[in-house]
């Protein structure tokens, strides 16, 4: 029986029971073998596009004794899976503008996937844009740190887009609903606060040096990143963390 980090773990939680799965960017294919080993999935599929992880994502389905319900692919995002084969998809442990790249450029096979859940490691805010452009709903997410690094998971349907986008993100702080996350910010957890109170080093950082340019550029850029810490703070201080 394979032992998941606490990322994978809580992915796996999110997986629904008897559905078919496929795992973008594998690895060692650990989380389709958990899943396939508990009877959560019927199927997997890992997909992974490099020579090394997929040779040890095969590796690891064959000691598991289980090559008849999970196909190790090699292939580029979800070039490795067709339509109809994969009920719920993950992609996790890559920077938001890849995941989001892989789920445009793979559009055309997510046409019967029901759901998504997508752990991007940075840019959460492309993630979510995404999925509101393309007609997917987000229902729910999770943030955890591990290993001294924090980590975002997003959960998204496709039935009731329309509506639930527009609960999420049609009021006058949508921005900040974006970047933070609307299901996080209803719950500030510690790692929440922790997250983004360390941001606000970051953005103080940025501010400060831009505030010693004197060109016109910098004091927009200056300006822009001001609202963000606004925003950031009031959020904080709502938590009564901050």
């Amino acid at each position: 029986m394979v032992t998941l980090s606490n990322r994978l773990a809580l992915i796996a939680r999110l997986v629904p029971e008897g559905g078919k799965l496929a795992d973008i960017g594998s690895d060692h294919a650990l989380l389709p073998v958990f899943l396939c080993q508990q009877g959560i999935a019927v199927s997997a599929i890992a997909g992974e596009l490099n020579p090394g992880p997929f040779a040890a994502a095969q590796k690891q389905v064959r000691e598991a004794g289980l090559e008849k319900r999970i196909e190790v692919r090699r292939g580029d995002g979800l070039a490795v899976i067709e339509p109809g084969e994969a009920d719920v998809v993950t992609i996790a442990g890559m920077g938001g503008s890849l995941i989001a790249s892989i789920l445009s450029a793979g559009e055309d096979k997510l046409k019967e996937t029901e759901r998504l859940i997508l752990q991007p490691n940075v840019g959460e805010e492309q993630v979510r844009r995404w999925l509101v452009e393309h007609g997917w709903a987000l229902v729910d997410e999770h943030i955890l740190e591990e290993d001294g690094k924090i980590y975002e998971v997003l959960v998204a349907v496709r039935e009731g887009a329309a509506s639930v986008n527009d609960r999420l993100y049609g009021g006058a702080d949508s921005e900040t609903a974006f970047r933070m996350g609307p299901y996080l910010l209803n719950k500030p957890s510690p790692v929440f606060v922790s997250k983004w109170q360390s941001e606000l080093v970051k953005l103080n950082r940025i501010v400060h040096q831009l505030g010693e340019s004197e060109l016109e550029a910098a004091a927009d850029k200056k300006a822009a990143f001001e609202k963000e810490i606004a925003d950031i703070e009031r959020v904080l201080a709502g938590s009564g963390r901050n």
